[in-house]
């Protein structure tokens, strides 16, 4: 049995194209090799690669062909959050322009658009749709609640004294411009009603799960983005909702809320909001878990106690 050359370093890790492993030394029949799984016509992976998604879909739009990510996959490269099961879809979506042939070909979802230079963009070096554009495309693929959470993700930003202050990636102005500016596309109708429900300030898919639950149970609206100052050099509380007119807020705590550093900062968090007149609820994974009308009546207990007389 003859020697299996090895792989060279920048190929060893990674997804590559044929023209790739041609251009890097490799024959035809080395990457025919067993130690290579073949995904899709022209690309091969090495076995065992442990390698990012980026690696993974950055060949798909080096075929020849003019390839954009897009959808699904363009929200991971984007990091738009997104229900785990397209998370962990194996197919990679890929637009052409108009007036192209839809991608056809193992491992892909294909698609066909007219996109304008302005919907598209790089993400270390990959053509990738823009977070805006991956964002009405998701529209006909994610329910309405989901799509407030991706929304919600792209338009956050704030200033907080206890943390670096947060960017949008495209502000809501902007959004909802994009969106309002388009016709005739598939689940424009479902990105429209998100324009109306997405919020500044929001920094988690729970957080806007929350928010949408206690809006359709009929409670008082409550805000993202609140401050609840305190007196000269106290530190201001900045609940994930809040409902000004009766001084009850919420607060989702997640994973991030279990190391010892955070729970510090909780418990005084919490002993400020109590010392300035405010009611906090504190909703948990498992509360969430119990159903809508569970975390509804958390809140709307408080909200009577501070005075809320729905009649």
């Amino acid at each position: 049995m003859g020697h299996r050359p090895e792989l060279p370093p920048h190929l060893a890790m990674r997804s590559f194209t044929r023209s790739e492993g041609a251009r890097g030394g490799l024959t035809i029949s080395r990457m025919r090799a067993k130690d290579l799984y073949v995904p899709s016509r022209e690309i091969r992976v090495p076995l065992g690669a442990q390698q990012s998604y980026r690696d993974r879909v950055r060949p798909y739009t080096e075929l020849g062909v003019e390839n954009y990510i897009s959808h699904t996959s363009a929200a991971i490269l984007h990091g738009i959050p997104m229900p785990y099961v397209h998370e962990q879809a194996r197919s990679v979506h890929l637009t052409r322009p108009a007036g192209t042939m839809i991608p056809r070909r193992k491992g892909v979802t294909g698609h066909k658009r007219a996109l304008s230079p302005e919907e598209c963009t790089l993400v270390d070096g990959i053509p990738v749709t823009t977070p805006a554009r991956t964002l009405l495309d998701l529209s006909a693929i994610l329910t309405l609640g989901e799509l407030v959470a991706a929304a919600d993700h792209l338009i956050c930003e704030h200033d907080r004294d206890f943390e670096a202050p947060k960017i949008a990636i495209v502000t809501a102005a902007g959004l909802r411009a994009y969106i309002a500016s388009k016709r005739f596309i598939r689940g424009l109708g479902n990105a429209q009603a998100a324009m109306e429900l997405m919020r500044v300030g929001v920094d988690s898919p729970p957080e806007t799960r929350l928010r949408l639950l206690l809006q359709r149970a009929g409670l008082p609206e409550f805000t993202t983005n609140h401050r609840i100052p305190g007196a000269p050099g106290e530190r201001t509380v900045f609940p994930d909702l809040a409902c000004e007119e009766f001084r009850v807020c919420g607060e989702y705590e997640g994973e991030v809320h279990l190391t010892p550093e955070k729970q510090l900062f909780d418990r005084n968090r919490d002993m400020r909001t109590a010392a300035r007149g405010w009611l906090q609820v504190k909703v948990f994974k498992k509360d969430m878990q119990r159903g809508d009308a569970w975390v509804a009546g958390m809140f709307r207990e408080a909200l009577r106690e501070h005075g809320w007389n729905p009649g």
